[in-house]
């Protein structure tokens, strides 16, 4: 089954030349000119993961991240000029599964693509194997099979990363993982030192839970040596 890709950019060029490098391995290609036109082709068509700038006119990338977010769990890349620290957690704290610096080289570009899509294949396998399973901590439920969590009945809207690392520590508690160990885990990549994607994407996965548990730290931090839940 061909996988679609969306490449929402304002500049036309920077748009055809991933199109090609895309079109080449076999990906569908769609196109956006600002966030606007990127949700309007979502409703549209079926859309598999989405190539995103963050300064575009109309809605900009972050705030289109943002509305994605509100229904989608697609792998979201996003592009931006901007090199800082701060602007990459920024991009990674609204959603986005991995960042790129404009200018960039295509055939990176390509290979973060297939990145990201591994993933979701492996996240499929293991779905098809797990076939029920469902993890219940305290009012925390997490149903292994449809890639669902509740607390107390309400949803918890999760991406596919933050969903692996909750379940990689729920599967285990007790047990403290290392960044390194939940990089090469979840992202099944090797773990680079200077990367900050498990601290950014942990933030983002302890807001959203602890927003639905009144507070309550599920998720400890060993200082020094990585994460944990530990079971009362």
């Amino acid at each position: 089954m061909q996988r679609n890709v969306l490449i929402a950019d304002d500049d036309p060029k920077i748009a055809e030349l991933v199109g090609i490098y895309l079109r080449n391995e076999g990906y569908g290609v769609y196109v956006a000119a600002d966030g606007i036109e990127a949700l309007q082709v979502m409703d549209e068509e079926t859309i598999d993961l989405v190539v995103l700038d963050v300064m575009m006119p109309r809605l900009d990338g972050i705030q289109t991240c943002i509305r994605i977010r509100e229904t989608r769990t697609v792998p979201i890349l996003m592009l931006s000029a901007k090199d800082g620290d701060l602007d990459k957690i920024s991009g990674l704290m609204t959603g986005a599964d991995d960042y790129m610096v404009k200018p960039f080289n295509p055939l990176e570009l390509l290979a973060r693509v297939k990145s990201l899509f591994r993933r979701l294949s492996f996240a499929a396998k293991e779905r098809l194997q797990e076939q029920g399973e469902t993890i219940v901590i305290e009012s925390l439920r997490i149903d292994t099979a449809n890639y669902s969590v509740t607390v107390d009945g309400r949803p918890v809207k999760l991406t596919p990363i933050e969903f692996g690392i909750l379940k990689l520590l729920a599967s285990h508690p007790g047990r403290v993982f290392s960044s390194e160990d939940i990089f090469e885990k979840i992202w099944k990549e090797k773990y680079m030192e200077s990367s900050n994607s498990v601290t950014v994407h942990m933030s983002r996965l302890r807001d959203k839970l602890e927003k639905e548990m009144d507070g309550e730290k599920l998720i400890q931090t060993v200082w020094g040596v990585g994460y944990k839940i530990e079971l009362a």
